[in-house]
Formats: C-alpha cells, structure tokens, sequence
C-alpha cells in the first residue's frame, strides 16, 4: 500500500512520540507499503518552527533529513495537486491538509492522520 504521512503522524514517527498510534506505527513499519512525505509537510513544519510553535519539535531542514533517512519517499507538490484542491469539499479549510488530501487523491494513496475531520474525503483517508 502507498501511504502518505499527514504532517502530525510524521512528526510523531519522526520523533518517536507516545501520542503515535499502535495502528499508524504498523502501516508505517509494515515492510510491504511504500511511505511517503509530502513536501507541503515540511513546508508546514518550516512555517510553524519558525514562529516558535511549541508543537513543531525540529525545523523544516531537519524534518526533510529525518523523513529520507527513515526511508520515507518525498512526494513533491505538482500543479495537479494544486488544481485537485478546488474540487474538493469544504468540510476543511487548512491548506496544508487540503493539499495532503488532494495528493492522496491525485496518486492515489491512502493519507494516515489524526485529524477527525479529513475522513469526510473518503474511502482514502486512514484516521488513526
């Protein structure tokens, strides 16, 4: 299975927190799925360092290094990502995680979060 990492659950792998799930820590160790980042993610992480936000652990530099050295595979924002965010439904307005879900989408992968109000975009988002 492909799986896209929200930005939370990658900080969470990353940094080996209690708060990742028993069930999100087995698809990402599960040998026979492939794990992706999102460079939107370090985008996010990037922003929120930068202005000192207590729950962004490592810079956006450091995030990018962690995620390839735990084998993760960048995903790269493309115009048709971009583009997929307008047909999405409004049930979320952050744009970082319209652009996670408009990745899963567009590739297709499944997108592992915590967030309870992703599910609403279907059959491909994993809440966990």
């Amino acid at each position: 299975m492909r799986v896209l990492l929200d930005t939370q659950i990658a900080l969470w792998a990353l940094t080996d927190s209690p708060r990742l799930s028993q069930e999100a820590r087995s698809l990402i160790l599960e040998p026979a799925n492939d794990i992706y980042f999102s460079a939107a993610s370090i985008w996010e992480i990037a922003i929120k360092h930068r202005l000192a936000r207590h729950d962004m652990p490592v810079s956006g530099d450091e995030a990018a290094n962690l995620c390839r050295s735990a084998g993760y595979i960048e995903l790269p924002v493309t115009s048709i990502h971009a583009a997929t965010t307008e047909a999405l439904p409004l049930h979320h307005s952050d744009p970082f995680d319209r652009i996670l879900v408009a990745q899963a989408k567009s590739e297709p992968m499944h997108l592992v979060t915590h967030d309870r109000m992703l599910p609403q975009y279907g059959d491909s988002i994993l809440l966990v």
